[in-house]
């Protein structure tokens, strides 16, 4: 279980980008976290997977507190990154990058099952170098890949449909929908895509910094979807991208 207690986020000119969020994510769930443009979503992945740290407030992950953790150290609890722009590391190979991420020794056979899982062909992938000959799908879908092959029991995903091809969007549904069949693993997901909520157990809606609605996406996407009055709502006609 992972708990937000009170959490802020403040820049050097004193802009508040997160205000005092609360937040409990129970093990087994698969929740969405949409709004518009600068509405702290991006800021709160980074907070709990460590790359930030909250100026105010506690998250605790599994009873214990991990506010002052780096990104490595989370990891190590259990706590898995995707980055909006995955980071391409020149001099690595795809099967380097996957045995790293497993955190022990794998053979290529297993690593191409990791692969295989996320769409692509181990053989024209597995010692292919980490750099720029590399589309943003086949790297979303690498980065994915060591998510899986790390099996840690939380995992949040930022923007995962960011610069990606209609194809290998498709293809990242299915796969998250195969991790949520795990029932003790946890996935948040940052997204405005309507698809991606459609298939998480509840939506978050953050707007300014602050979650002004959290439901069942039965519930709440057709809040989203048909709101009546935009300005007093959700800036609605920011948050979904069909």
């Amino acid at each position: 279980m992972l708990k937000l207690e009170n959490i802020s986020f403040e820049v050097e000119n004193e802009k508040e980008i997160l205000k005092n969020v609360n937040l409990t994510i129970e093990k087994g769930k698969f929740i969405a976290i949409t709004g518009p443009n600068g509405g702290g979503k991006s800021t709160l992945a980074r907070i709990i997977s460590g790359v930030l740290k909250p100026t105010k407030g506690k998250i605790t992950f599994n009873g214990e507190d991990i506010t002052d953790l780096n990104i490595t150290e989370r990891a190590n609890k259990g706590i898995s990154f995707g980055f909006q722009q995955p980071v391409r590391f020149k001099g690595i190979t795809v099967f380097d990058l996957i045995s790293i991420a497993a955190n022990r020794k794998i053979d290529t056979h297993e690593a191409s099952q990791f692969l295989s899982e996320v769409g692509l062909c181990a053989k024209d992938y597995i010692f292919r170098e980490l750099n720029d000959g590399l589309s943003g799908g086949e790297i979303k879908r690498i980065e994915i890949a060591t998510i899986i092959a790390r099996d840690t029991n939380f995992s949040i995903f930022d923007e995962p449909e960011a610069g990606i091809d209609l194809w290998s969007f498709n293809h990242l549904i299915d796969v998250f929908m195969r991790m949520h069949q795990d029932q003790e693993k946890s996935i948040v997901i940052i997204s405005h895509q309507e698809r991606i909520l459609d298939v998480a157990d509840e939506i978050i809606a953050m707007v300014d910094g602050a979650i002004v609605r959290r439901g069942a996406k039965e519930a709440v996407l057709p809040e989203l979807l048909h709101c009546e009055d935009p300005k007093n709502c959700l800036n609605c006609q920011d948050v979904l991208e069909a």
